[in-house]
């Protein structure tokens, strides 16, 4: 299966060198690159892309507002790329759609296993950064879309035991297959827990969970 995507920085040196790595890999094709946001949705309209690799530093439209607004038209999922292990773009990204992100410096397996999950319907929530910024997310104010803490209990309530568990071990940022090493079962069972988690929980991906998780204190509970 081909994996098509769009780079999307401000930065020509950065779009030249990810295509150049990215197409060593069989399953990746770059399709089309662009200099900021504007275009890049310009562009989304006419193209058929599976992920948007999106820096959040661009002039004219950053990432943050193209995230907000390939999201709302029903677009492919972005996974955000950043120079700062706490750039508040990137903070912004999360609030509004982006699946994940990675530091620009990231080991290139590390992207294309980043790459992998987003376009399987993961969140990418790599242990270094995520983790503050998460912890610091959960500590203000909840995302569009997540219930208020008033709604969290009844709605918890609905997890099974088993599910109560997944949930807690996605919010302490372990993928899908650590999580099927964790509980000794399949990942295709803990792909199914996650997405019976969201849809119990009125929540639109992973990252989400995640945040909720911090916020209720249960991503300590994961063993």
């Amino acid at each position: 299966m081909t994996i098509r995507l769009v780079l999307v920085d401000d930065q020509e040196m950065y779009r030249m060198g990810f295509r150049a790595v990215l197409e060593t890999r069989p399953e990746f094709e770059v399709v089309a690159d662009a200099d900021d946001g504007d275009t890049a949705l310009a562009m989304l309209r006419e193209t058929e892309v599976d992920v948007v690799l999106m820096d959040v530093r661009m002039p004219r439209m950053d990432g943050v507002e193209a995230t907000r607004r390939i999201r709302a038209e029903g677009g492919p999922r972005v996974l955000v790329l950043t120079t700062f292990d706490l750039d508040e773009y990137a903070y912004d990204a999360i609030r509004a759609g982006a699946s994940g992100f990675l530091l620009k410096d990231a080991p290139f397996e590390e992207l294309v296993a980043a790459i992998h999950h987003v376009h399987n319907g993961d969140a990418v929530v790599a242990p270094s950064t995520t983790r503050r910024l998460l912890d610091r997310f959960a500590a203000t104010a909840p995302p569009a879309g997540v219930p208020e803490p008033a709604a969290d209990d009844a709605r918890l309530g609905e997890l099974t035991p088993r599910e109560r568990e997944v949930f807690a071990l996605i919010g302490g940022g372990l993928s899908n297959g650590e999580i099927a090493e964790r509980l000794f079962v399949s990942e295709n069972t803990v792909r199914v827990h996650g997405q019976r988690i969201l849809a119990k929980l009125g929540l639109r991906d992973r990252v989400q969970a995640v945040v909720l998780a911090h916020r209720m204190g249960l991503a300590a509970d994961a063993p």
